[in-house]
């Protein structure tokens, strides 16, 4: 879809476009309802400010019931994740198995965009993410070495934040290994949790399965 015609989709709905400005790769579309529209030179855009879904639904991405959960047709789940790829390909070979698509960063095509770019570029084509909080990291306040915990690592933590932005909390499940041990990277009340310890498929994918059935999704439970 080009600039013109994401442009003209949303003016016909009865938008009005307020600022049009250069992004890096891009343009930045700006619109009087507070939505925000980046469109790269890629063809993809992200969605981003207010009323999200209804952009969404105007643009022909992530249709939604009239109950919020998205389009029982959904595939594709973006994961967020650090240093321990075992999880990482327990993950991704359960979701599989649940005949689900999942996008994981650093196996898409970047096109030239920056992590950032890449990250908002891609959760346009999925309506829910899976992030894996594993213990990656150490740290503790300053002067307090006696509070030591691990964390996950700063970039899970930050794509985490972006991803409850842009999906909302309901959308984002958390998959916590070793909770005993680990510091939880945020202390939003409503985020899902989901603790493990090694074999993720049998300790969480029950529950992970409820959640993602919970928002539309259609997992076939012989296969959990």
């Amino acid at each position: 879809m080009t600039l013109e015609d994401i442009k003209k989709r949303l003016v016909d709905a009865g938008l009005t476009l307020t600022e049009e400005k250069a992004i890096q790769h891009g343009t930045g579309l700006r619109f009087n309802n507070g939505s925000i529209v980046n469109v790269f030179d890629t063809g993809k855009f992200s969605v981003q400010g207010k009323e999200q879904d209804r952009v969404n639904e105007i643009l022909g991405q992530g249709v939604l019931t009239v109950n919020g959960a998205p389009d029982s047709g959904t595939k594709r789940v973006f994961v967020v994740y650090g240093h321990d790829t075992q999880s990482r390909t327990q993950l991704e070979a359960m979701l599989r198995r649940w005949g689900l698509e999942p996008l994981i960063l650093d196996q898409l095509p970047s096109e030239g965009q920056t992590i950032i770019e890449k990250l908002e570029s891609y959760t346009t084509e999925t309506s829910f993410a899976v992030v894996l909080a594993t213990p990656d990291d150490q740290g503790h306040r300053a002067n307090h070495p006696d509070e030591l915990l691990f964390r996950a690592r700063q970039n899970v933590v930050l794509e985490l934040g972006m991803l409850l932005s842009k999906l909302g909390r309901h959308r984002v499940a958390i998959l916590l290994k070793e909770q005993e041990k680990i510091e939880r990277p945020s202390d939003i009340h409503g985020l899902i949790y989901i603790p493990f310890k090694d074999d993720l498929a049998k300790e969480a994918g029950l529950t992970l399965a409820k959640e993602m059935v919970a928002q539309g999704f259609q997992i076939d439970i012989s296969r959990i």
